[in-house]
Formats: structure tokens, sequence, C-alpha cells
């Protein structure tokens, strides 16, 4: 069996190929390959078989790849051992020509949605024991290769079709790279079908996959999203697009990710919603969140406060170093937006500004009045959106301060969400 280790092969080669029995006589034929996501996602746990004696309504039977031997001289053939059991029905198992075969995945490394034309395997032994057979899941095809496999089987000899095939160049994306895409929260759920490896995309390729699926897929796969990274995603993708992965939830559902959204993000969104069904999520909202969106929904969305967000870090203008290390540890906004502390005066206007990367060359008591400041640039809360885009141009600045009519600091608009202002009047 040495030889035969490490054999490549795929779904689509041995789907309807003749298992024998322990004696060399025919068994059955390859129905599926059962995977078991909760045990190992990575290698097939079972082939499913059509026995040559099964009579019509006859269930199929499942027989672990632990179970088979593959020799030179019978080939592919059941142990003594084996004891083939009728194929549940409830759904356990991922099988790779139904749920992989012609559907969509995603390439998590290639950051895009593509269709499943093959499946590599790779026979090969366990490294724990060498006297048993495990198949890898090793790939999967996406170009012409594995389509050509799969349209000419049946019509050339085996022998030929494989050497027509290896002169086409292959497209494959590893198993590790791939996410799959059910339609079914449920199924995925039972199946423990993870989507960390989607999770820890950048938020926009996420938006760009979801904007890429069809409706029942892209549904599927935003379900699955945790709150935070479903926010993430949510604030990248256009407005119409928001609202076709919102529809079908309930109040709470969104609520839950609308509090992980940038308030200003979340004022946006609802928005555009009837005022019946915004009514309805705020509601559901935490009091503190709600209040915040409440807040900015008063204001036109091309303004300034209609895009500022109330997340920022400002401390009295006798506050020390530690204090404001402290406050930015605590700070439950995106830490990524955070360039600059705000210090304020008793009457909540800024005093100065201070850059973050001050409070890393000074000391701990140092007071933060005493540290360089950055120039204040600053905008009224009536200014509308070209002024805001014009002073972050003039000015490079990654973000600004917002002030209501008696000069009191009442948000603060990044660049992120002036990027968005121009997206959207384009």
């Amino acid at each position: 069996m040495a030889k035969h280790s490490n054999h490549v092969t795929s779904v689509a080669t041995l789907m309807g190929a003749t298992v024998a029995g322990a004696q060399g006589s025919p068994y059955g034929r390859i129905r599926e390959f059962a995977v078991l996501p909760a045990a190992d996602s990575s290698h097939v746990h079972g082939l499913v078989l059509r026995p040559a004696s099964a009579r019509r309504g006859d269930p199929d039977t499942i027989v672990l790849v632990t179970d088979l031997l593959l020799t030179p001289k019978i080939g592919l053939h059941l142990r003594e051992s084996a004891r083939p059991t009728i194929l549940p029905t409830d759904e356990t198992y991922l099988l790779l020509e139904r749920d992989l075969l012609d559907q969509q995945i995603i390439d998590v490394h290639g950051h895009k949605v593509v269709r499943v034309n093959d499946v590599d395997l790779v026979w090969e032994l366990s490294s724990e024991d060498s006297s048993v057979l495990r198949l890898r899941i090793a790939e999967v095809e996406v170009g012409m290769r594995g389509a050509i496999r799969r349209l000419l089987k049946g019509m050339l000899p085996a022998g030929a079709l494989s050497r027509l095939t290896a002169r086409l160049t292959a497209s494959v994306i590893p198993w590790d790279f791939v996410d799959l895409i059910g339609r079914d929260p449920a199924r995925r759920v039972k199946l423990k079908i993870e989507q960390n490896r989607l999770s820890q995309m950048h938020p926009s390729d996420i938006a760009d996959i979801l904007e890429d699926l069809a409706p029942a897929e892209r549904h599927a796969v935003f379900l699955s999203l945790d709150e935070e990274v479903a926010a993430e995603a949510l604030e990248e993708v256009k407005p119409r697009m928001q609202q076709s992965l919102i529809e079908a939830l309930d109040s709470e559902k969104i609520a839950g990710i609308v509090e992980e959204m940038d308030p200003a993000a979340a004022a946006d969104l609802l928005s555009e919603l009837p005022e019946e069904r915004s009514e309805a999520i705020l509601e559901e909202m935490e009091p503190e969140e709600r209040q915040e969106v409440e807040d900015l929904l008063e204001f036109p969305g091309n303004s300034a406060a209609g895009r500022m967000t109330t997340d920022y870090i400002a401390l009295p203008v006798s506050a020390i170093v530690s204090e404001a290390i402290d406050a930015v540890r605590s700070f439950e906004g995106d830490n990524e937006t955070i360039t600059d502390i705000y210090l304020l005066d008793e009457e909540q206007r800024i005093s100065a500004v201070v850059h973050l990367v001050q409070l890393l060359l000074a000391a701990p008591h140092s007071p933060l009045s005493e540290l360089p400041h950055t120039h204040l640039v600053s905008c009224d809360i009536d200014a509308n959106g070209r002024k805001v885009a014009e002073l972050f141009d003039k000015y490079n600045l990654r973000s600004l301060p917002v002030l209501d009519h008696e000069k009191r600091l009442v948000g603060v608009v990044h660049a992120e969400q002036v990027i968005a202002l121009l997206r959207a009047e384009h």
C-alpha cells in the first residue's frame, strides 16, 4: 500500500468507481464523499456507496475511509473488519459532490467568489498508523481543467482523459483558503462550519464578496458573521445593498449590528429606512447607543453634524498623560480612528489638541497641557460636506472636530467618513 500513498485523485475521477469487498468481488459504487466538519474538516470521513446488491428504494451505505485499503492488485477495497452502515438522513455530513460541485465558494485568500468544478483529493497514510488510509481534501478546482474532467468523463478512456487534463493549466484554491457558502444558516450551524477565515478579512473585501453573491447566498454569509464583523461590512456596502442585507432580519438582530456600527454610519443607515422600521430598531438598542444615533438623525446627512461621530476622547485641560493612556485603553469605539486627544476647558471648548504619539514620548505624570500641541482646525456644526472635504484636503487632516454654535466640541469627523461622503456623491 505504501506505493499508493499520497496518490492524487479527485471527486469527479472517483465518482462512480467500484469499491471491492474484502475478498475482491464488487461491493458497490461511490456515490458521495462525506465530510464530518465537527470532527475534521480537512479529510473525507467516509465514502457513500451504492451496494451492488441494493434494490430499488434501498438506502445507500457509508464506509469509513479508515476501513478501506488501496492495493495494486485489487485497487480500492474493504478491510476484513469493515462494517458499512446506513447513511444518516439528518444532514450530519457535508457531501462534497452535492454541497461543493457547481456551487459558489469564498476564496478568502484571493478575496473573491468562485464556482467549483472539481475537488482534488489525496490518498495518504495516517501519520499515527502507517497501515491506516486517509483521504485528504487538497484543493478545489475552479478552472477549465476540472470542468473538462467532468465533461469528458465516460466519453474518453480514463488514461486518455488523465493525460489530456494534465496538459491543462491548473486553476485551484487550497482547501485552507476556502469558506463554504450555505443557503441554510441552521444547517451551517449544525455542521459546525465556521466563518472564522472570512471574518479575518478586511471589511471592504467582505463587502465586495457580499455584492458578488446571489441573494440567498449573500443573506446566508451575512447571517454567519458576528455582529462586529457584520457591522463593519455593512458600513462598506452601498445603501441599497445595506437595505437588502437587513430587510429579512428582525429588529432585535439589526439593533445588535447597528450598535456595533460607527454612530454616523448607523444614522445614515436608519435614515434610509421607513420611519416605522427605523423606530422599531432604535427601540431595541441600548439607551446610550440609541441616544447617540437619535442625536445624529436630527442633522442633514451631508452636513458636518450628519457625518460626525460622537466616539472620540476628550479630557479636562488639567489631565495628565497617565489619564490619557487610561482613556485610550478604555475607549469602546474604533481604536484605529483615534489620532488626537482633545483638551477641554470648563465650557467644553477645545483648549488644545494633543497627538496620540506624544503620549508615548512623555512621562506618565506630565500634564497634557505642557505637551506639544497640533494646530487646531475645526468646523461649524452647520458646515456642509463640501466644506468639510475642503478642510481635510487643505490641511491633510485625519480627523476634524465639530463645534456647536457656542464653540463647544460635539463630535469629530474622521477621514473615512469624508471618503464615504464623497463616494455617495458620485
